[in-house]
């Protein structure tokens, strides 16, 4: 593969407990996999409301094209208002990748 590009989303969520995030979590994921240029997504929380989602795009423009998206402007507003305390956002390129998968 090309080089690629990633947006790394580091959060805390808020002690404030909402309904609704699960499912606009889950409504964003598949929002963005219908964006031309997304490639994939990974996400992880702890216990402690810790969060990263990074996603993988084909160029720079797919990228601003998702945080432009009207539905994701919806819902980093609620993010801002409710769901984090704070919130990152680091946009890189991948110019290599490497990766070890061992036997189970």
């Amino acid at each position: 593969m090309n080089s690629y590009y990633v947006a790394i989303f580091t959060s805390q969520r808020t002690k404030h407990v909402s309904k609704g995030y699960a499912s606009m979590t889950d409504e964003m994921v598949e929002l963005a996999r219908l964006q031309p240029g997304f490639i994939s997504v990974e996400s992880a929380r702890d216990h402690e409301g810790h969060g990263i989602t990074v996603s993988y795009w084909e160029s720079l423009e797919a990228i601003q094209k998702w945080k432009e998206n009207t539905n994701h402007q919806v819902a980093q507003q609620k993010g801002k208002e409710t769901w984090y305390s704070k919130f990152n956002v680091q946009i890189c390129k991948v110019v290599r990748e490497y990766s070890f998968k061992g036997s189970d």
